[in-house]
């Protein structure tokens, strides 16, 4: 029989966590992190005072405002912070198990088979009861500011469904052979791989739990699943396999110095905007991989600009331009292409940037500068107080300025 070894650490409202670590009048009130009230944007993370007035990610700014309270915070985010603060819980988990996969930048999947002897203490009553105590010390040595909760199972299916039912702070191990009694009777959205979709079509064929699902026809739900029905079903019982995956790194944005090589890009989804807000968009777009660009040392031959309307038509148009890492010329071309673009009279839900035709910046700076060395200065200034601290006025927008 397998043994529960397979360990899901989630960091609970990671994104809150860390705007309450670095300001820490938010503790213990209602906190909205991703955008200013009643600005654009959606929420990234909402904190549990939050969510008692029904405020969930991914839903949009001006809807989290109607439904907030009047003394709940809304922040932006300090997106270097998060980063940061990832690197250092990745840093204490490593330092308990061999084998560590991120799954996201406040998620990691943790591999503690064949650890049982290096951590066994008298006091333990079993192996399982060993996995247990050292799973709970390192939710603890992360806990300074940053909550964590942690699930162990035989599979990393159910660990993550452990995790969900741990939290807040809480860890929780399922013996092996107590799976499908845990699970059976949990909402279908409750596993991963199960999203609204699926739990609508399910819902239709009658089938709302976890146990449902597993004595449920094969025929009947293959056509909610396709090939993925015989591991959806395999992991509604608790027998799902013991692999965990690829590593989907939390620092998406790695710029290697010198790195030619691909794309520069990023991308910003939100409720609407207008033409007028367009522009603050995609100047803080500008900024960003202006900004990457220049901490590679490489300048951009070409810019794509991606426009998304709200029935999710997506249209992309890329123009050569003068070989640049300036926010002000990057930000010139990607207008035009705006203007080129933006042919339907349509909300938009998403603005992306990326630059290519990347080449090492080993040209002489022009006897009247075009910005590139007030970029520089820019960049040192990000560099000491975080990316943040300082932004072109365009991008703040008429309101905030």
């Amino acid at each position: 029989m397998r043994t529960p070894r397979m360990c899901c650490l989630d960091l609970d409202t990671f994104f809150v966590s860390v705007e309450r670590i670095l300001d820490p009048s938010l503790r213990d009130r209602p906190v909205v992190v991703g955008g200013h009230r009643w600005g654009r944007g959606v929420v990234t993370s909402a904190s549990y005072e939050a969510r008692a007035f029904g405020v969930r990610s991914g839903m949009s700014i001006r809807e989290a405002s109607e439904r907030a309270s009047a003394d709940t915070a809304f922040v932006p985010g300090h997106g270097d912070a998060h980063t940061d603060y990832s690197a250092r819980a990745r840093a204490i988990v490593e330092r308990y198990s061999p084998i560590v996969v991120a799954a996201s930048i406040d998620e990691h999947y943790l591999d503690f088979r064949g650890c049982e002897r290096l951590y066994r203490q008298l006091g333990d009553a079993d192996e399982d009861a060993t996995i247990l105590r050292v799973v709970r010390e390192m939710t603890a040595a992360i806990d300074r500011g940053l909550p964590a909760s942690a699930g162990i199972a035989t599979s990393p299916s159910t660990a993550k469904v452990a995790c969900g039912l741990a939290k807040p702070r809480g860890v929780l191990l399922v013996g092996a052979g107590t799976e499908a009694d845990l699970l059976a009777p949990l909402p279908v959205r409750k596993l991963p791989g199960i999203g609204p979709v699926a739990e609508t079509r399910l819902a239709a064929l009658g089938i709302a739990t976890l146990g449902q699902l597993v004595l449920a026809p094969e025929a009947l739900v293959r056509p909610i699943f396709g090939a993925y029905t015989t591991g959806i079903r395999r992991a509604a019982r608790g027998d799902g396999d013991d692999e965990l995956g690829r590593e989907r790194p939390a620092f998406r944005e790695h710029d290697p110095r010198g790195g030619v090589a691909g794309t520069i890009s990023n991308e910003r989804t939100f409720a609407e905007a207008t033409a007028d807000t367009a522009a603050e968009i995609l100047s803080g777009l500008c900024e960003r991989v202006g900004s990457r660009a220049r901490s590679r040392g490489v300048l951009a031959g070409q810019v794509t600009l991606k426009l998304r309307y709200t029935d999710f038509d997506t249209v992309t148009r890329g123009r050569t331009i003068t070989p640049t890492s300036v926010d002000f010329e990057l930000h010139r071309a990607v207008l035009q292409l705006y203007r080129e673009l933006r042919t339907r009279d349509l909300r938009i839900r998403l603005l992306g940037i990326a630059i290519a035709k990347l080449r090492l910046d080993a040209i002489q700076l022009p006897l009247f500068d075009a910005g590139g060395r007030r970029g520089i200065a820019v960049d040192r200034v990000r560099d000491r107080f975080g990316y943040h601290a300082v932004h072109v006025a365009t991008t703040l927008g008429r309101r905030r300025r």
